[in-house]
């Protein structure tokens, strides 16, 4: 095996690795939410909206945190194995798609768009360090 066969073995493991981790976090953080969830919702019953809303914000950043490392694996399939006009294209369409699910995603848990600054409960912007 010479060098490049080599390199392009570990890159191979490595973006297999990535992907596998993206998916293993996605899957440990639903289970974990839902859980966390049922045991919230059967000790207090009375705190059951703000028990919802804290169990899609957890799984919307775990999904969130999963597709950006999803993408960097696609990124390292890509660019170090498959630099051919579709690959790229179908990575640009895969990265477009995880893009708008990750505004949707902030939108739907925090209420604004990524871009946007955030706000206090009061509605003032929060200053960045």
């Amino acid at each position: 095996m010479n060098l490049e066969e080599t390199t392009i073995h570990w890159v191979e493991i490595a973006a297999l690795a990535i992907g596998a981790l993206a998916a293993a976090i996605i899957v440990i953080a639903v289970v974990y939410s839902t859980v966390r969830y049922l045991v919230q919702i059967i000790v207090h019953r009375e705190r059951r909206e703000k028990d919802y809303k804290a169990f899609r914000e957890t799984l919307a950043k775990a999904l969130m945190l999963g597709l950006e490392i999803l993408v960097a694996a696609d990124i390292i399939e890509t660019v170090a194995l498959e630099t051919t006009l579709e690959s790229v294209t179908v990575l640009g369409l895969l990265v477009l798609i995880r893009t708008l699910l990750s505004w949707s995603l902030t939108v739907e848990t925090e209420g604004r768009w990524p871009w946007q600054p955030e706000r206090n409960e009061n509605g003032k912007k929060v200053q960045e360090i």
